[in-house]
């Protein structure tokens, strides 16, 4: 019996060996092909081996460095994973983005969604129902029906003035430092929820991070990113032992607290005594959302608008704080000029010196960083005399595009804005070019452009006409971390009251 038991082990025991041996070789068989596919990209040596280097870059917290450091050493298509590469060629993200290219969102979109099991305008990968939900919501997000859109933003600007002159006002005996890095995205928060829905979140009437919201979002982003390099977690995610666990609605707390605000609201806007407004959410539902649909894009418009357009507030304030000649020449070109109070957006656009300071503020720090990659046509494609297979991931190399000396100059680093003053008028319609691609382009144009430009048209003018900024730690001005988006703060600032001109 022994015996037997032994020849028995022993056979298992071969088979168990086999069968891993058969795994093993497998798994090297699969890893070669990868990389003999794309085998002519340079990038990191892990990386054209593993997804192992983009898990740590996305995960690190300087995703746009790490990516822009790739560029810089391998080339403006240089591989990053098994099937991913990343540009820094404007030329080939615009070749990607065009309404007629045949390239597509990769399955890197499908880490975009709130819902396992539902799409929304960032997320969807069909080409129809993106077209169809943007034709839906474009009037929306323009502003054309939407009342008093410019109205809507200068009171949230006022309640931020107010909250800075209020609560910390600085003087000459006494100083009041300010987490500007909170301020600015309590600003955008309020001012998307009173634009799509007319109702303000109030994180600015009670100065605090209304349900743990933005803590939320930037304790489990990376965590959620991981769909995005691995997208089958998200059918696992859809399951409804494992779903459960995601944010609900009914959470007292974080991302599911503003979904459940957000279904709420909608939710007024349908049925028999449905509320009519003319805002963005009104303009969504008379283009034919669902009460569904709206909920999603709303979420999604909160979530990923109001992180965005703080980015670029801060980075700019930022600059215009450390740099005192280019704040003085902007007071001297907003008080030499009539304008009105506040500043009207049109006045704005008219003012080519704070232009030039919200571009280079843009340039600078593209406020999305994410690899956002877009797939190859089945029939594969040549660029730089490379053929590129079908089914390859192109990301965004976006620091790439925005640093490059050949395109900006040996000072690309360097935040002047006199660059877009002193260019050529042909130069200057190649870097506007370029620059639209920090909102994306042609048919995947970020549809809250328009907003957002109107906030910053706004906001700095408004701003340095009451006060004068300090930085209150200039070798250590702001905490920001990066994981395709930018999560600052500890951006500690000081005010002082100004004459108001």
């Amino acid at each position: 019996m022994d015996v037997l038991s032994g020849h028995l082990s022993e056979s298992v025991g071969h088979w168990a060996t086999l069968v891993l041996v058969c795994i093993t070789g497998l798994y090297l068989f699969q890893t070669f092909c990868s990389w003999y596919r794309l085998r002519h990209f340079k990038g990191p040596l892990i990386a054209t081996l593993s997804r192992i280097w983009l898990v740590r870059a996305v995960s690190g917290g300087t995703l746009h460095l790490d990516f822009h450091a790739v560029n810089q050493k391998y080339g403006s298509l240089a591989r990053i994973g098994p099937n991913d590469l990343i540009t820094s060629d404007p030329a080939v993200m615009r070749r990607m983005l065009g309404v007629r290219s045949p390239y597509r969102r990769s399955e890197w979109y499908t880490g975009m969604r709130f819902d396992p099991v539902r799409d929304n305008i960032v997320s969807v990968r069909d080409e129809d129902k993106h077209n169809a939900l943007r034709a839906k919501m474009a009037a929306g997000y323009s502003g054309k029906e939407n009342e008093n859109l410019e109205e809507t933003i200068d009171r949230n600007i006022q309640a931020l003035v107010d909250l800075i002159r209020n609560k910390y006002l600085s003087t000459d005996s006494e100083n009041k430092p300010m987490d500007f890095g909170r301020k600015a995205e309590y600003f955008t928060l309020d001012t998307i929820s009173d634009v799509a829905y007319r109702e303000r979140f109030g994180y600015i009437a009670t100065d605090s991070d209304l349900y743990g919201y933005i803590s939320n979002v930037e304790s489990v982003f990376v965590a959620a990113l991981m769909v995005t390099i691995f997208p089958s977690i998200n059918w696992l995610l859809g399951l409804r032992i494992l779903k459960a666990a995601l944010p609900s609605d009914k959470d007292p707390l974080g991302i599911g607290k503003i979904t459940g605000i957000t279904k709420k609201v909608v939710a007024q806007r349908f049925g028999p005594n449905k509320k009519v407004e003319r805002d963005m959410l009104g303009s969504f539902i008379a283009h034919g959302l669902t009460q569904e649909e709206a909920e999603s894009e709303i979420v999604i418009q909160i979530t990923a608008g109001s992180d965005t357009t703080a980015t670029a507030i801060r980075t700019i304030l930022l600059h215009l704080i450390t740099h005192p000649r280019v704040t003085s020449k902007l007071r001297t070109e907003f008080t030499s000029n009539p304008i009105s109070s506040p500043i009207k957006d049109s006045e704005a656009r008219d003012l080519p010196y704070l232009q030039a300071i919200i571009k280079e503020g843009l340039r600078i720090l593209p406020p999305i960083v994410g690899l956002m990659s877009k797939e190859v046509p089945p029939g594969g494609d040549v660029i730089h005399d490379k053929f590129v297979p079908g089914g390859t991931k192109i990301g965004f190399g976006a620091l790439g595009i925005f640093r490059d000396q050949d395109a900006w100059g040996q000072d690309a680093d360097q935040f002047r804005p006199e660059r877009w003053i002193e260019a050529s008028p042909e130069k200057l319609k190649e870097m506007d070019y370029t620059l639209e691609l920090v909102f994306g382009w042609g048919r995947y144009q970020c549809l809250g452009k328009n907003l957002a430009m109107i906030e910053l048209n706004k906001i700095f003018v408004e701003l340095l006409r009451h006060f004068d900024f300090n930085i209150v730690n200039p070798l250590n001005p702001v905490r920001s971390v990066c994981h395709g988006i930018f999560f600052q703060s500890e951006m500690w600032i000081t005010a002082f009251e100004r004459e108001q001109s």
